[in-house]
């Protein structure tokens, strides 16, 4: 209806311009018979409104096309009206989706074809660095370790790419199965011994509850935990030679909790952590950290339908939560 008044506001300013000076024009010939007058301005009012009326239902649908906000790309197919201007907009509009969904799965080839060339991409880097790894265990220490440290950070880097690429498509790579939490986490840690060791961190694993079982996907849970203790390993910072790995059944919901006795996350950057790229204080300080890792554990921890959650103080320590709902605890 705003739409229509304010296309309409012209055409009543020419209509009343027009009877004010045709009225003028009667009244200055000498013409004094004012309820001729009077009826003569009535009809054309009405005739007018009327016209108005006419115009604004046999465009109501156009008005409504025009002033609704879509929601659904559907909408923009759906028929406005069976006039001119109607058919025109509704031309109009087909001819921007069919150049929207033209656009569109050209993007999403493009962008299929650059998840491919990703993924091979870091598969072929780590042939190479395996053979790095491989000779370097033939040189004498300390160049034997610092290389394969060096390595080892260049795998991390291209996993993380890797799986950035992949969350994109994470509802495609999703295996869903039982998995027992302690086997997994005494896996991470497995993974990265040699971490532990060359930071003078330890974990230190606390089961509250054994034989703890849920639903998830193992890889990708591997890669939330894998990313939670890396965190804590370098925001200990050298004050601690320990953190824990807590397995514990809080009601029905199975939990996993990792904290550290680092650094701790300061208040005004504890809700911006799992921001992409978003690096905080403590990003300041570390060089090395990206802002990728939380973002990626959270946005898998949200697909698999696990709550991730933070509780942190500063040159106390740092504590992730993992929690998995009733629903996804089997034991």
């Amino acid at each position: 209806m705003k739409l229509f008044i304010k296309e309409s506001v012209g055409l009543i300013f020419v209509y009343c311009l027009q009877v004010t000076l045709f009225c003028l024009i009667i009244y200055l010939s000498g013409y004094r018979d004012i309820s001729i007058l009077f009826y003569g301005v009535f009809i054309s009012l009405f005739i007018l409104v009327s016209y108005l009326i006419f115009y604004y239902y046999r465009r109501r649908r156009v008005y409504q096309k025009l002033t609704t906000r879509v929601i659904d790309l559907d909408q923009l197919l759906e028929q406005s009206a069976n006039i001119p201007i109607g058919e025109a907009i509704d031309q109009m509009t087909h001819q921007y989706y069919r150049l929207f969904t033209d656009q569109l799965k050209r993007a999403e080839t493009d962008q299929a074809n650059h998840l491919k060339f990703i993924d091979r991409w870091v598969h072929q880097m780590k042939t190479p660095l395996s053979v790095i790894e491989l000779s370097a265990k033939e040189l004498d220490e300390p160049e034997s370790s610092n290389i394969r440290e060096e390595t080892e950070r260049l795998k991390k880097g291209l996993n993380t790419v890797l799986y950035m690429a992949r969350m994109r498509t994470i509802t495609e790579d999703f295996h869903i199965k039982p998995v027992k939490l302690e086997n997994l986490i005494q896996a991470v840690n497995q993974e990265n011994k040699r971490l532990y060791i060359r930071s003078h961190v330890y974990p230190q694993l606390i089961i509250k509850r054994n034989d703890i079982i849920v639903e998830t996907d193992e890889k990708w849970l591997f890669f939330i935990l894998d990313q939670l203790l890396h965190n804590a390993v370098k925001y200990t910072d050298h004050r601690s030679q320990r953190i824990e790995i807590t397995v514990a059944k809080i009601e029905e919901s199975a939990q996993i909790a990792i904290t550290d006795f680092g650094i701790g996350i300061p208040k005004h950057d504890i809700k911006r952590i799992y921001q992409a790229f978003f690096t905080g204080e403590n990003g300041r300080t570390f060089r090395e950290s990206t802002g990728v890792g939380l973002h990626l554990a959270k946005e898998a921890a949200d697909y698999l339908g696990h709550h991730l959650e933070v509780e942190s103080t500063v040159g106390v320590g740092t504590t992730f939560r993992l929690t998995f709902p009733e629903t996804q605890t089997l034991e």
